[in-house]
This record gives structure tokens, sequence and C-alpha cells, in this order.
């Protein structure tokens, strides 16, 4: 297993991620988009969850594909992205077919970023403008840390952000992971060492390796008021799955989160965990879970590496650590 070129979940073929921001704000819009229609499941363990058309995934609903994913922050106001992602794939003509209507489909998910010290006394909510932003601005290079969903984002310790990673399987199955990292627990060690160092690949953050103390026991009381959190995720895969199979790859991924983030799955975090397939390839899908596991435990502490300074936080980024 090793990454894929770009690291990035759009090494998975066909599919687009594009990002929008309002630096005044500290919030931002992460959407993900792909040549046609993909299969999709979700699983959610936090106790706080915000989504938007999430019941269609499961694998008894008529709905077998969606059209786009919306990771958002704003909380409840987020789930507006949506709206602005349905306008850009109507007018690119897209979406389920109803007799000669066409009806986008855009599930979403949020995370809390309201009391990070932006504007947020908005009269109309940005989210609808900054979710077309972000739809049109999907390609396969994008930003990680400091950028959309991530922009406003925090951990118990330090600024969050968004992160990405890829794996190539042994078989050239490819699966990626796409996170907005916004947790109540922490995702290091007392020493600043990431939880994930385990499955780091190729230095991506930072090549500490598993040096240091690493006891779970010692991390410092987190400094986010109960609420303010969430951890909202994609794992992706050009494996053929049905939405039964991606919905398990969803629930395996959750063990990313947990080995990553400490704690995880709080009642007070919505930590969600999309799962999705373009099905370019036959695979066999015993060792996906694993691997979309270990792909978004790295996604998470690229998140955090990756995160950058800006007026007003209320958190270091990892980097000026001392």
């Amino acid at each position: 297993m090793r990454p894929g070129p770009l690291n990035l979940i759009t090494d998975v073929a066909g599919l687009r991620v594009g990002n929008a921001q309002d630096a005044r704000v500290k919030s931002g819009v992460t959407v993900l988009t792909a040549d046609a229609p993909f299969a999709c499941g979700v699983h959610v363990m936090g106790g706080a969850p915000g989504t938007r058309e999430t019941d269609l995934l499961a694998p008894d609903r008529l709905v077998q594909a969606v059209d786009a994913l919306v990771l958002s922050g704003g909380s409840a106001f987020g789930l507006g992205a949506a709206e602005g992602v349905m306008a850009g794939l109507r007018a690119a003509g897209r979406g389920f077919a109803v007799g000669t209507a066409r009806v986008p489909i855009v599930p979403a998910a949020i995370l809390f970023d309201l009391l990070n010290g932006g504007d947020k006394g908005w009269d109309d909510s940005p989210y609808p403008a900054l979710g077309r932003q972000a739809f049109e601005a999907a390609g396969t290079r994008f930003a990680l840390g400091t950028a959309g969903a991530g922009t406003g984002a925090a951990t118990a310790r330090w600024k969050g952000g968004l992160g990405s990673a890829s794996a190539m399987m042994e078989d050239g199955t490819t699966v990626g992971a796409l996170v907005a990292v916004n947790a109540l627990g922490s995702v290091t060690a007392p020493s600043g060492q990431f939880w994930a160092a385990p499955w780091e690949m190729e230095a991506e953050f930072g090549g500490l390796g598993l040096s240091g103390p690493f006891d779970p026991g010692h991390e410092p009381a987190p400094e986010k008021r109960q609420g303010e959190a969430t951890t909202i995720a994609i794992v992706a895969t050009d494996a053929t799955l049905d939405k039964a199979g991606l919905t398990r790859m969803a629930v395996a991924a959750h063990d990313g989160l947990a080995r990553a983030i400490l704690p995880s799955h709080t009642p007070f975090d919505g930590d969600l965990v999309f799962g999705l397939s373009t099905g370019q390839r036959v695979a066999d899908p015993f060792r996906l879970g694993h691997v979309a596991a270990c792909v978004l435990a790295r996604a998470v502490a690229r998140a955090v590496f990756e995160a950058t300074p800006a007026p007003g936080d209320l958190q270091p980024c990892w980097r000026d650590r001392t």
C-alpha cells in the first residue's frame, strides 16, 4: 500500500473537490463531486450530528446515486450550502430524473464553528453562495489546512482544518479520504506527536515517527466548550460497492477517527463518515474497510499539520508549536 500520486481523495479517478471560504466569517465549504453520479452510504457515530438528505443513503431507499457531497462549517446554517451546489448542478443539467424535471441529490454534513472569533453577524447566510463557489472551483487539486470546511475548525489543543490522503492497494484499487477536523478531542499526544503516527506515509505530517511519550492518559483538558465540535469525513474508492457495502466501509472508516482523535464520537461531536464508490473496478471488499480507516487517520493528521494562522485565531497552529 502506498500513497496515490496526489495523496488526495481525487486520486480516485473521476472525483473533484472544491473549496470556498470567507476569512471574515472564519468559515467555509468543501464540495466533492464527480464526472457522473456515484453510489454513496453514510454512518454517524457522534451524538450531535447536523445533516441533510442522509436518509436517502440507506440501502433500502429509492435513489441509488448522488451528484455531490457537501462538508460545511456554520452549524445548521451551513446546510444551506447544499442549495448553492444544487443550483450549480441544475445549471449543468445534472440531477435525479423525475419526468421532465431533474433534482440534484446533494447530501451534506456540518460542523460547529460559530464561536471561533469570526464575524457571524450576517443578515443573509453566506453559505448558499459559498456552496456554489466551492462547486464551481472543484478540481483534482485543492488546498488543505485552513481552507474550505476546515477554515474555522479547531481541536482540543490546535487549530483544526481540512485534510485528505489516499492509498493505492496492491491490486490497483484506490482509496481516498477527505475530512474537516473540528474535534472536541485532541489529535496529538502531550509531546505534540500525532496519534495517527503509526499510519503515516512518506512524512506527510511531519515524520515524527513514534518517538516521545505516547500515553492517552495524560491528555490536556479540552479548551473547547462542549457542543463546539464535529469531525465530518468522506472515504472514497474506485472499487464497485453498492450502498450496503459503502455503509459498511463508512462504519469501518470510523476506526480511523478513533485512532487519530482522542476522544472521538463523543455525545457533543457529530462525527460522520460518508462512503462512496465510482464503481470503476472489481475488487475484493475484505480489506477496503481497513484501508479506509488507515487513510482517514492520516487525513486527520494532515488537516492539523497543514493549518495556517489567520488574524483573530483562538488557537495556535501545530506548525507554530514551541
